[in-house]
């Protein structure tokens, strides 16, 4: 670990996430899905918006920007545009991702451009007050939302899915090892391809839902995931109620980068 420290990560510390944040743990499987597939430093960028997760470029030895709320996948989009050899990773959390940036991420799915996003979904906007967000399970409180959550969540493989995504998978904190190695798939994937990774916050979720030790976040996860693989055995009232993990969705489809340069071509009059 010492050596992924030194080669992948920039000496900033103290950082700026709480005792027993997740996003550390969602963090390091992205590093050691990047150092088993070997990936060249200086063609690979981070892209982030803003929010606890989004601070993660920071910490990051590679090109990495730190861009507006909700707007890292336009950012990615024209570095993959630009730099089409690159390898090209958005770092969004759940309400970056899915409310103010809601429509850049059905676009971007949509278009099938060669981008991993990895989505720190921790059920909250945990760095700007404890706000409910469009992932926060139904009833679940928050800050704005004492009472319970009335909004129904999406489910975010779900949407990546409808949306036109061709790599969809999901993983928690609790299952770090099978993260990191969803990340790499994802990011071998041609296309776009999303991770959902389940993350707690147990200071601005948790403290409002009885989950606020760390550990009891974990056990969350444990208990209430099931992987594809042991869904599929079971009769449906078994499953009911579990939340899938593992590779969800997986299909071929045209790349928007490749797709767009023959535009270009026909344009130049160069033809199909």
């Amino acid at each position: 670990m010492e050596e992924l420290l030194k080669k992948y990560y920039r000496p900033k510390l103290p950082h700026m996430w709480c005792p027993g944040c997740g996003n550390g743990i969602v963090t390091a499987a992205i590093v050691k899905a990047i150092d088993k597939l070997g990936l060249d430093q200086d063609k690979t960028t981070i892209v982030s918006g803003i929010g606890c997760s989004s601070r993660a470029p920071g910490y990051l030895h590679f090109d990495t920007l730190h861009t507006a709320h909700g707007r890292a996948l336009p950012f990615a989009t024209g570095i993959k545009l630009a730099k089409p050899d690159h390898k090209v990773i958005v770092i969004s959390g759940d309400g970056d991702a899915t409310a103010i940036g809601g429509n850049h991420f059905i676009h971007a799915a949509r278009r099938n451009i060669d981008i991993t996003l990895i989505v720190y979904n921790n059920n909250i906007y945990g760095m700007t007050g404890g706000q409910y967000s469009p992932l926060t399970p139904h009833m679940a409180k928050a800050t704005t939302a004492p009472y319970g959550n009335v909004d129904r969540a999406f489910d975010l493989a779900q949407l990546a899915k409808g949306a036109g995504a061709t790599f969809v998978a999901r993983s928690t904190t609790y299952h770090a090892k099978q993260l990191s190695e969803l990340v790499a798939k994802a990011i071998l994937h041609e296309g776009f391809s999303v991770v959902e990774a389940m993350t707690g916050c147990p200071i601005s979720f948790g403290r409002q839902n009885k989950l606020a030790k760390p550990a009891a976040l974990l056990a969350w996860q444990r208990d209430n995931t099931i992987s594809v693989e042991a869904a599929a055995k079971l009769p449906p009232e078994q499953v009911a109620g579990k939340i899938l993990i593992g590779l969800l969705h997986e299909e071929a489809a045209p790349e928007y980068v490749t797709e767009y340069a023959k535009v270009i071509k026909q344009a130049m009059g160069g033809g199909r």
